[in-house]
């Protein structure tokens, strides 16, 4: 360096900045993965980062500030979808103004329940219905809408991948509704970035939130899932609406759940039932029925619990099976079951409980492609994996509840009272519960058990006791 040149500084505040297209995660330099979500190759340059505002001075309010009491809340009243199972996770229904994003895994039926949403909205009178499309053209959904008898002539259907489009066919049609599928494929050149980036989304998702707040359209915005099940994007999309419902189902089943995980409008507990067939989806309003196995004398292996799937309880089956093993290490395979839950429990039942699964092979199933996690079916694992082993069945009209501790205790489990008349409604007259249930409706002959060995003493078909097997 020569004499009297000056050194080159670069200043802090003139850096670039890095950010995750995948996640948003924000860093101050480059990586190949990303730090947040571990995903390769998303982290871009965004230029360096901007100064924040060292003053803010007031501006022009859209409306000036009231009582609370002269709010008139007329025009936040929900209006039915036309599906009852969807309305009951809503709330009511759609909400003019409202936002709401729907995620599900690719396949699960989500555009064609929103198909038959806009059909069923387009019926009812008022504004009509308008859906872009940007995975599909429009002929493709054409197809499918008559396939599943969901064509009407106030549903209008456009294919658009522009922001700038999408927006001028909302001026055109002047829809009560707007359905976007999916909000990751529209994308607008006011934004950085690639079609279903961090920017893009998060500007198109503003831009239609702001329009169905000003213009009081009720919006679904169709959301991709990562391979982990979790919504695509940044997690300020779910801040931003105002619902978020998740569309779940086994491709392997017609079964379908809606639930929803933010609802400012209702209950955010709250699951919709659906079977998807070759001409649309159906609601079930009374799903109990497919979780249970229609036999005429009880099968060795079999259990019957009253799982809670928001506030709906659902008779679910539990299937097991005991076989010797030839292997060094038997198996243990699950469906439809916390497989650590189900570990735990095989553990608790052989210590404490005396059944001996140290070399056989244990299979544990449940009936109609139903998910049970909950702790209140520990005790029907338990004596489903026990009535196997001894291959002996258990009495029939029962129902099991109750959550297995480590010590072989029964615990308590809530809305004891409501899963009994669930099962009182389907026929079932006797019940295995934890102590203190509460009031139990008539009909119904409870059995209070206070550990797993009282449980598999109660069990007379199975004869056995707490010392052990016989």
């Amino acid at each position: 360096m020569g004499a009297g040149t000056v050194p080159t500084v670069t200043k802090i505040k003139d850096r670039p900045a890095y950010r995750c297209d995948d996640c948003g995660h924000s860093a101050a330099r480059w990586v190949g993965r990303c730090p947040e979500c571990q995903a390769w190759g998303s982290v871009a340059e965004i230029g360096p980062p901007r100064s924040g505002l060292r003053q803010v001075s007031a501006g022009p309010v859209s409306a000036p500030a009231r009582p609370i009491g002269e709010i008139d809340v007329e025009a936040a009243r929900s209006r039915p979808t036309g599906v009852a199972e969807l309305d009951r996770v809503l709330g009511g229904g759609l909400v003019p103004g409202a936002v709401v994003l729907l995620a599900g895994e690719p396949g699960v039926g989500k555009s064609t329940l929103l198909l038959e949403v806009a059909r069923r909205y387009a019926a009812g009178g008022g504004a009509p219905a308008l859906v872009v499309t940007g995975e599909e053209s429009a002929a493709q959904v054409r197809l499918r809408a008559e396939r599943t008898n969901a064509v009407h002539p106030r549903l209008y259907l456009a294919a658009e991948t522009d922001l700038g489009a999408l927006l001028g066919h909302v001026d055109a049609v002047a829809p009560g509704l707007l359905v976007v599928d999916s909000v990751q494929t529209v994308a607008t050149t006011a934004a950085d970035g690639a079609a279903g980036g961090v920017t893009q989304v998060r500007a198109v998702a503003a831009a239609l939130i702001a329009v169905a707040k000003e213009r009081g359209i009720s919006t679904v915005l169709v959301g991709h899932v990562t391979k982990d099940g979790a919504i695509a994007g940044p997690r300020l999309l779910e801040h931003l609406v105002d619902v978020v419902l998740h569309f779940e189902g086994d491709r392997h089943s017609a079964l379908r759940f809606v639930r929803a995980g933010k609802n400012r409008f209702g209950p955010a507990d709250e699951v919709g039932c659906f079977t998807l067939h070759d001409d649309g989806i159906r609601g079930l309003p009374d799903p109990s029925g497919l979780f249970l196995s229609r036999r005429a004398e009880p099968v060795p292996g079999t259990c019957v619990t009253v799982a809670v799937e928001g506030r709906r309880p659902l008779l679910a089956e539990v299937q097991s099976l005991v076989a010797a093993s030839t292997l060094a290490t038997p198996r243990r395979a699950v469906s439809g079951l916390d497989s650590a839950r189900l570990a735990m429990v095989l553990a608790v039942l052989e210590r404490r409980g005396r059944v001996r699964l140290g070399l056989s092979d244990v299979f544990t199933a449940t009936v109609g492609g139903m998910r049970v996690t909950e702790p209140a079916a520990d005790l029907a694992v338990a004596l489903a994996v026990a009535s196997a082993a001894r291959d002996v069945p258990l009495p029939g009209g029962m129902v099991v509840l109750g959550e297995v501790g480590l010590s072989g205790d029964v615990r308590r489990v809530g809305g004891v009272g409501r899963r009994l008349v669930e099962a009182a409604r389907l026929g079932f007259t006797e019940a295995l519960v934890p102590p203190d249930c509460g009031p139990v409706p008539a009909g119904v002959r409870v059995t209070e058990v206070a550990d797993l060995g009282a449980a598999l003493t109660a069990l007379r078909p199975l004869r056995v006791v707490a010392g052990g097997a016989r």
